[in-house]
């Protein structure tokens, strides 16, 4: 499996930024699509956004859209979410994952196909 520690978690207020890392090693990182989800105490694990291993596609939780980028610096193992104009609504645990199989060409929203996690990092936006 690939290991994944999350970072750039914090406390913000309503309208700030914030940038997470994913720092991955282990498995190949460059052949797998990754995610980023967030979760709730007592809800749900819920997606966020997705990237293709190669970077070429993306896809967005429509609650996220225009606001948040997901990116990824394979030649440092590394996956991003930059998020703008953060909201109340946006503060949870976030977790970067990959996905089980490589070389996938499109990615998917769906938890059960991610196969590694990391720890998690809280966001918290203040209003």
């Amino acid at each position: 499996q690939v290991q994944l520690v999350e970072s750039g978690g914090g406390l913000v207020q309503a309208g700030d930024s914030l940038r997470l890392s994913c720092a991955a090693s282990g498995r190949t990182f460059t052949i797998y699509a990754m995610g980023w989800f967030r979760q709730a105490p007592g809800k749900e694990r819920e997606f966020v956004a997705a990237i293709g291993y190669s970077g070429g596609v993306t896809a967005y939780a429509d609650s996220v859209k225009g606001r948040f980028t997901i990116s990824r610096d394979n030649a440092k193992n590394t996956l991003y979410l930059q998020m703008n104009a953060l909201q109340p609504d946006d503060a949870d645990v976030y977790y970067c994952a990959a996905d089980s199989t490589p070389c996938v060409v499109e990615v998917t929203t769906s938890v059960s196909v991610y196969g590694s996690w990391g720890q998690g990092t809280q966001v918290t936006v203040s209003s």
